[in-house]
Parts: structure tokens; sequence; C-alpha cells
């Protein structure tokens, strides 16, 4: 029988339960997006118009501008690109149910060589493969042809809702940043910039911890790209700034 579940992938008891992180990967990886592309298009931006002189007001439009229409881009964005993932896997799926139930014995042939090719002799990969195949089939193919499991299933909205909010909380740093700098020019630049890259490398830091890999390299990474784009756009402002006044 073919189930299109994840029933058998998953252990019914056991006495002990290793603590992974991949299964925070889809999630995780749209919110570092959204939430560094928030801090640094928005403080790259607000660093731009504020370095070209315009005013307090001008400054802060721009960077609520920035916030409101990248945290739709981003969700717009998300929700298309992993909605097109997510088609990918259920075309995949559908024919991995309809080759299991036209095809059985094949597929139990393709199960046996996987596991063959991870190391078993080909008597006990059979045993396996047959073993397995009482379950759960079609989940047991996924995750062995497909690399497809429950954690692992593109979820767009999911996706989609991260991206957005993470993209706003992270645009609210600089935004808030540059309207307690003051008056100055010169203050809100500076203000912004370093207020930005403490948040990015607070988010980098994070986001290594919550994926369980070194936060150093990660906080490192996320400090110098986005020093270097609002670098950049200091600079356009600057001299658009001054050619254009």
């Amino acid at each position: 029988m073919v189930n299109a579940g994840f029933d058998g992938l998953m252990p019914s008891s056991t006495s002990h339960i290793e603590r992974h992180r991949s299964h925070r990967a889809t999630w995780l990886r749209a919110a570092v997006l959204g939430a560094n592309d928030g801090i640094t298009s928005t403080a790259a931006l607000i660093v731009g118009v504020a370095a070209a002189g315009s005013s307090r007001s001008a400054v802060f439009t721009a960077g609520l501008a920035a916030l409101v229409a990248g945290a739709g881009s981003m969700a717009a964005g998300e929700y298309g690109s992993v909605s097109a993932q997510r088609d990918s896997e259920l075309a995949d799926i559908a024919k991995e149910r309809m080759e299991l139930e036209t095809m059985p014995e094949r597929e139990l042939n393709e199960l046996t060589k996987i596991y063959i090719d991870k190391g078993l002799t080909p008597e006990l990969a059979h045993q396996v493969a047959v073993e397995l195949s009482k379950g759960d089939v079609l989940a047991v193919h996924m995750a062995e042809e497909l690399g497809i499991t429950h954690e692992t299933v593109a979820r767009p909205t999911q996706a989609s809702v991260y991206s957005a909010l993470s993209f706003a909380v992270g645009a609210l740093i600089p935004l808030i940043a540059v309207m307690a700098a003051g008056q100055s020019p010169t203050a809100r630049v500076i203000v912004t910039f370093v207020v930005a890259l403490i948040g990015l490398a607070v988010l980098g830091a994070t986001g290594a911890r919550a994926g369980g890999a070194p936060f150093k390299r990660a906080t490192i990474r996320m400090l110098l790209l986005g020093g270097l784009a609002m670098a950049i756009t200091a600079a356009v402002g600057k001299v658009l700034g001054t050619s254009i006044g």
C-alpha cells in the first residue's frame, strides 16, 4: 500500500533523540535573508539619502518607503520562488507514487541499489529495502531518491511570512537609528552606519547559533558585505548630492 505521508520516517518511540537543526533550514534561511536584506538595503538607502544632504523628513520617508516596499517584495519573491520549488517537488512525488503503484519491483530494485551504494551488501540491502517497503514506502523513496522529507519540504507561505516580517524588523533598525541621530547629515550617516553594522553582527551570530554553525565566520561575512553596500551607497549619495545640489 502506498502512503502519501511521512509517518514511515518517524520512530514511534525512542530512548534517545539527537537534536539536529537541519529542520530549521527552510524558515531560518528565509528569516536571515529577510532580516539581512532589511537592515542592509534600508540602511544603505538611508545612508545614501542622508549623505546627499537631504532633510530629516526626506530621509525618514525614503526609509519608510524602503521598509514597506522591501517587505512586500520579499513576501512576493519568496512565495513565488518557493512555490516553484514546491511545484517541482509535488511533480516528483506524483511521479514516484505512480511508479510505486505500477512498477513496484523496479522501485524495490532502485531502493536496493541505493543501499548497496551506501555500503551494504546486496543481500542486506535487499532485506532492508523489503522491510522498509512494508511501511510508508512512498516516504522512504521520497527521502532516499528525492531527498524530500517532512522537515525539508518547501513551504511557500511560511517562507513568505518569515521573509516579510524579518525584513520589516530588520529595516526598523536603521530607520529608528537615523531618526534618533539628530539634525546633522554627518551624524545621521555615522549613527545609521554603526547601528546597522551592530544589527548585522547580532543577526549573523544569532542565525549561526540557531543553525548550529560557527558564529564568527557568519558575523564577519555579514559585517563585510553590509558595510561594503552602505559605503558604496554613501559615496554615491555624497557625489550626487554635491553635483546636483
